[in-house]
């Protein structure tokens, strides 16, 4: 593939905004590519799909650039995807044997799956054999999965409207909304999109709203809300019947909500800003049915935002987890006698996920409920997001 200067600067700059300006990849590179209008389809694509493969491997790449110009660093990757470096000004310095040498003298595990050494210990002690294959393929590119809007259209139906417009999908095996796109590329454009007829949500994240098991007409409380993707699959799983409460912490998340709630012709959703422990104990006992989808490491989903891995620390996990505990001490006050809650991470981890709802249920609060079952859903098994679902239900 032919290089061009424009492309490659709007990669090096993006990179730059990334690692120099500590921003998020998937905001920095929504502007990059805002910033030409001019950008056509395949050069988006090569500046979205270049830099997030650059944030992925950037240890590796780091470790094996001559030096830490980000345009060498950008012809290192390049190199590294088997491909040829032009004779630009930019490159000069490029030794491609040398390259290729430094990359086969390298035998350490972290630097070779590009992550820090502290996770590698981390998810070898926790995962044991298992750690080799997962972080493999935390590292692949992560696959793009729609949810039919089951109020508005059939996931067959679905399938056969995109195959129209020439985009082709199939369907997953035990995900009974999910569509895998055969190929990447931007759905926002879609038509079908703007109808309300599909969300875009990893299959893996489409098991959590399963799992509540709701019916029509029951009243539902999501207290992590965020913008509102799991309250949406709720409220299709409950054919817009019943009553819906989507809460955070954070208002600015439930305006989303409200708009994506409009566009899938649901009506039952309810968005509520999480003031304080009073906005909680007002709805002690309320809920048929409450989701726990609790902020996490997302050591699941590092495939779908691979800047995690240079953000997260021992100490930001450990803070996690106390908050985890936190909102299950806190939280779980809400649902009925009888009524079911859903505690569910991205994250792979044990200590995220089923230790702390061990640590739940030998506590005074969680005296008053019983396990029922729990999902570890691990990328290299599954194929999609590393994710962990406990069911438990209040005696």
């Amino acid at each position: 593939m032919r290089l061009h200067s424009n492309t490659v600067y709007g990669v090096v700059n993006a990179i730059d905004e990334i690692f120099n300006n500590q921003q998020y990849a998937d905001k920095v590179i929504e502007r990059t590519l805002k910033s030409n209008p001019k950008w056509g389809s395949r050069d988006r694509g090569f500046i979205a799909e270049s830099a997030y493969e650059m944030v992925r491997w950037w240890r590796l790449i780091n470790e094996v650039s001559p030096t830490d110009d980000l345009f060498h660093l950008f012809a290192t990757y390049w190199l590294m995807q088997g491909n040829e470096v032009p004779p630009w000004r930019e490159f000069d310095g490029i030794d491609v044997d040398k390259v290729k040498q430094r990359y086969e003298a390298i035998s350490s595990r972290a630097i070779l799956q590009s992550i820090p050494d502290w996770m590698d210990e981390m998810g070898s002690e926790l995962l044991g054999d298992k750690w080799d294959d997962e972080i493999n393929a935390l590292n692949e590119q992560a696959q793009v999965v729609i949810r039919a809007n089951s109020l508005k259209i059939t996931r067959e139906d679905l399938a056969n409207r995109l195959k129209e417009d020439n985009i082709e999908t199939f369907a997953p095996k035990g995900y009974r909304d999910a569509l895998v796109l055969a190929k990447r590329q931007n759905i926002f454009r879609n038509p079908a999109f703007k109808e309300g007829l599909f969300e875009v949500q990893d299959a893996s994240s489409q098991l959590v709203a399963d799992a509540l098991d709701v019916q029509p007409g029951m009243r539902v409380i999501d207290a992590c809300a965020g913008a509102g993707g799991k309250s949406l699959h709720l409220a299709a799983l409950m054919q817009n019947k019943g009553k819906i409460l989507s809460m955070d912490v954070e208002e600015w998340k439930l305006k989303n909500t409200k708009l994506r709630a409009r566009r899938n012709g649901i009506s039952i959703i309810e968005t509520k800003t999480i003031e304080g422990s009073k906005t909680i104990k007002r709805l002690k006992d309320s809920a048929d049915r409450l989701l726990l989808d609790v902020p996490c490491s997302g050591m699941g989903v590092l495939r779908r935002n691979p800047d995690t891995k240079w953000k997260l620390s021992p100490e930001s996990i450990s803070n996690v987890r106390l908050i985890q505990q936190d909102i299950l001490q806190g939280y779980s006050s809400m649902v009925k006698s009888g009524g079911v809650m859903i505690y569910a991470t991205c994250s792979i981890l044990p200590t995220e996920n089923q230790m702390q709802v061990e640590q739940f249920l030998q506590s005074d609060k969680g005296q008053n409920f019983k396990l029922l079952e729990d999902q570890k859903v691990l990328a290299h098994e599954s194929g999609f997001d590393g994710f962990y679902i406990a069911k438990l239900q209040r005696k």
